[in-house]
């Protein structure tokens, strides 16, 4: 345990020094979130205070909805740039023959994009409710375990994202995927004004949960007790896709070195 604990601070250590040498990409990266969070206030005036899908402003209904499937979408595509980079360069196959085992070194490899993904969507939410006076009643406990659950499932669809470019090298195609079903997920309007199939189909996306219950957790300060329902989903998802995800990457990662195609790109 200590040894990966210390492979985890050693590159966050070395990306945050590299990141703090290269300002320019940071502000860069600010400007946008700012920019994204502007653009979502003035929607929202746009549309009028009338509309106040489950019951709240629309302004922060947006701004967490989109900050949180943005972190999503965003982390996916991290795990899958390490696996790219890795293949590209012709590093893929001598890490994985490393005594670092192959999901380790995969989440490792990604870590510090993961982590930046995350800092992102703090800044994004912060900055909404600071500029824009977004009105939030957060419950702490409630806010930190959705996050945590979310943390999971993110990291789960990350490896899912790299084990579908070792198996057919169309990662990206699952990305866009993801990116596509911003609507299943209450991201800018509740599911509940969807087509009750659409609506269905709904409530089998983990992302539906994830942002409902931030939503409950910081901006109407809902006790995690009742979030029950909600808190159990994203659990039970957690707990599925993340051992089928790092177990399915594991496989995938046997048959190419067995069929040689594990530098393929």
């Amino acid at each position: 345990m200590k040894a990966i604990t210390d492979k985890l601070f050693a590159i966050l250590r070395r990306d945050a020094l590299t990141a703090v040498r290269h300002r320019a990409g940071f502000l860069m990266t600010l400007a946008g979130v700012l920019i994204e969070v502007t653009a979502f206030y003035y929607l929202s005036r746009a549309v009028g205070p009338g509309f106040r899908p489950d019951g709240v402003e629309f302004f922060p209904f947006l701004l967490v909805g989109t900050g949180l499937y943005t972190f999503f979408v965003m982390s996916a595509q991290a795990f899958l740039s390490a696996i790219q980079e890795a293949q590209q360069t012709g590093t893929l196959e001598v890490l994985m023959s490393t005594s670092t085992p192959p999901a380790q070194l995969l989440i490792l490899s990604a870590i510090s994009a993961f982590a930046g993904n995350l800092v992102n969507l703090v800044v994004y939410v912060l900055a909404g409710g600071a500029i824009f006076r977004a009105p939030m009643h957060a419950n702490a406990l409630s806010c930190a375990i959705v996050l945590a659950l979310s943390v999971v499932i993110a990291v789960a669809c990350g490896v899912i994202a790299a084990t579908v470019q070792l198996v057919m090298q169309r990662g990206s195609a699952l990305i866009w995927l993801l990116g596509s079903m911003w609507f299943l997920s209450g991201t800018m309007f509740p599911v509940d004004s969807l087509p009750r199939p659409l609506a269905v189909l709904a409530r089998g996306v983990p992302f539906t949960y994830a942002i409902d219950g931030m939503r409950g957790a910081l901006l109407e300060g809902r006790p995690i007790t009742a979030m029950g329902p909600t808190v159990a989903a994203l659990a039970v998802f957690a707990l599925v896709l993340l051992p089928t995800a790092l177990g399915g990457f594991s496989l995938s990662l046997r048959h190419a070195r067995q069929a040689g195609t594990l530098s393929l790109y």
